[in-house]
């Protein structure tokens, strides 16, 4: 099929090579400035489409572009993480519409960062899907295809990530695959009851503030939800701020009372901190220049993190 590239992330750009080796050609490409976590800027997708020697664009509103789509006579879109509204003006210049990879579990989580909120939501999965878009509308459409990942209480938006990164291409291609056989082919047609969808807004680096009167189990989901590549869950020591990249549950017996944000054992490559709940080990901290064991810039128990 004649495909039309519309989006970011070095996802999307991989999809583009996994197209073309199954036989598909990337005949457009419109793209948009890349957030700070993805490795795939606008050049290498200015640079693909030159070394494919076919249109492309670049920017939030991809009206801007209707005549480079017109003139690519593509048969479908291949969307993901495309910054604007697409109206239904754009979809219809595609005979077999665009399709968009969506990193949430549609329809109950529509929106941005829906691994983060799945993760910080404490879901047992997130799930990936291949939708057919409708124009002027947020991740509504039928559903053409489906993954999940399962999540525990140590799962990273990282690992996530690279689940995506990994799946999404293939997604692509299996529903590319399906729709040329049977253009009419849907997966399953999302639910417009209310009481099932969740708007998911953007969370920004400031979110990632901790709140040690809150629970072990909130607080490591903050921590596992802002993860590489993403700026990181913090906090404060001695007023310098300080990145918690890896922490894990305190499961003893101890019957204590501390203030929220006190260090209560210094291990050798580890410190504990109480919560609201319990308590938190902390594994790997970042502060200033400094990336690694807690105990090297901890060194009281009578220290606390605000």
């Amino acid at each position: 099929m004649r495909v039309a590239l519309i989006g970011r992330t070095e996802i999307l750009y991989e999809t583009a090579e996994v197209l073309i080796n199954n036989g598909h050609s990337i005949v457009v490409i419109i793209t948009a400035v890349e957030a700070p976590e993805y490795t795939k800027k606008s050049s290498d997708f200015s640079g693909l489409a030159d070394d494919l020697g076919i249109p492309f664009g670049s920017g939030h509103k991809i009206e801007n572009f209707k005549t480079e789509l017109i003139e690519a006579n593509a048969d479908i879109g291949v969307s993901m993480n495309y910054t604007g509204i697409i109206p239904q003006s754009i979809i219809d210049i595609f005979p077999n519409g665009i399709l968009n990879a969506h990193g949430g579990d549609l329809p109950r989580y529509r929106g941005n960062a829906c691994q983060a909120w799945a993760i910080l939501n404490g879901e047992k999965r997130i799930g990936l899907c291949i939708h057919k878009m409708i124009g002027g509308e947020l991740d509504n459409g039928d559903i053409i295809e489906k993954d999940y990942f399962e999540v525990s209480d140590t799962t990273k938006i990282g690992e996530v990530w690279n689940w995506m990164r990994n799946s999404v291409p293939q997604l692509f291609s299996k529903a590319l695959k399906n729709i040329g056989e049977y253009p009419e082919y849907i997966l399953e047609a999302q639910s417009e009851n209310k009481d099932d969808i969740l708007r998911c807004y953007p969370r920004l680096p400031e979110d990632g503030q901790i709140n040690w009167n809150l629970s072990t189990e909130e607080i490591l989901r903050l921590i596992n939800a802002t993860s590489e590549p993403y700026s990181g869950a913090y906090c404060y020591f001695e007023s310098e701020k300080m990145i918690i990249w890896d922490a894990s549950i305190v499961n003893d017996d101890e019957i204590f009372m501390a203030v929220p944000g006190q260090i209560t054992l210094l291990g050798t490559e580890y410190v504990e901190v109480a919560c609201g709940n319990g308590k938190l080990r902390l594994n790997i901290v970042e502060l200033g220049n400094y990336r690694g064991n807690p105990r090297k810039i901890i060194k009281s128990s009578r220290a606390r993190l605000k």
